[in-house]
């Protein structure tokens, strides 16, 4: 089957994208632009995803994911780590993992240290509250690896969901060994939506996630050691779920 291209947004074009569609995508040359980086200054951070540790709570039995997590603050271009805490949804957005307190393991310190990091996820909470400006960002960054050692992997095993936040961007660290993963976006209230192949290693799909919902299809291995890397920022405003 072949894969739909995705339907890059202009750079300039990207808050009113958001406003008028609920999304936008983001090819790698424009998230460099936003956000003040340069594309070599995200991949050194590449390998990272080699070390992520196997995700203990999928309740399908599956053992195709991997991840790790960290919260983060951010009030206007200023991002501050927060202590370790339990990554939390309501079952209202998540109906299979939702209502658990969920321990993954921290970010590498190494990550967090880079000044790319704080540019990048600065930036696009600074594109976002262009759009929607309800106060300080609180930010929850997951780094995923989604593997076919069970012969398939999910990369959304709850289906097509919304986040319970107010905004999410998923960026495509890289794809290797795979066929399938497609994302698909639908209107939460409508009936439109679009589906397309993220390909290129940092393209980003941007969400104001009251508006679409969202899903990516699952992967199945063309070779041995398939996987998808994906780093998926989500920012909600005056606390993070569960805190209020």
């Amino acid at each position: 089957m072949n894969a739909f291209s995705p339907p890059y947004t202009a750079p300039d074009a990207v808050v009113d994208a958001l406003r008028t569609h609920g999304c936008a995508v983001l090819a790698p040359s424009t998230l460099a632009t936003l956000c003040g980086l340069r594309i070599e200054d995200l991949d050194a951070w590449r390998s990272g995803w080699d070390d992520l540790p196997p995700d203990a709570y999928l309740k399908d039995g599956g053992r195709y994911r991997r991840r790790r997590h960290g919260c983060f603050v951010q009030q206007d271009d200023t991002l501050a780590q927060v202590a370790h805490r339990a990554h939390w949804q309501s079952e209202d957005y998540n109906a299979l993992h939702g209502g658990m307190h969920r321990w993954f393991e921290p970010l590498a310190p190494a990550l967090v240290a880079d000044p790319a990091w704080a540019r990048l996820v600065a930036g696009l909470g600074n594109v976002f509250a262009q759009v929607r400006d309800d106060g300080d960002w609180h930010v929850e960054a997951h780094q995923f690896r989604i593997d076919t050692t069970d012969g398939i992997g999910r990369p959304t095993p709850e289906g097509a969901h919304r986040d319970g936040v107010d905004f999410v961007a998923v960026l495509l660290v890289g794809r290797s060994g795979i066929k399938g993963g497609e994302t698909r976006v639908f209107e939460a209230e409508g009936p439109a939506g679009q589906r397309f192949t993220l390909t290129e290693p940092w393209a980003v799909l941007l969400l104001d996630d009251h508006r679409v919902i969202h899903e990516s299809t699952p992967i199945q291995p063309v070779d041995d050691a398939g996987h998808r890397d994906t780093l998926v920022l989500t920012y909600r405003s005056c606390a993070f779920q569960g805190d209020d």
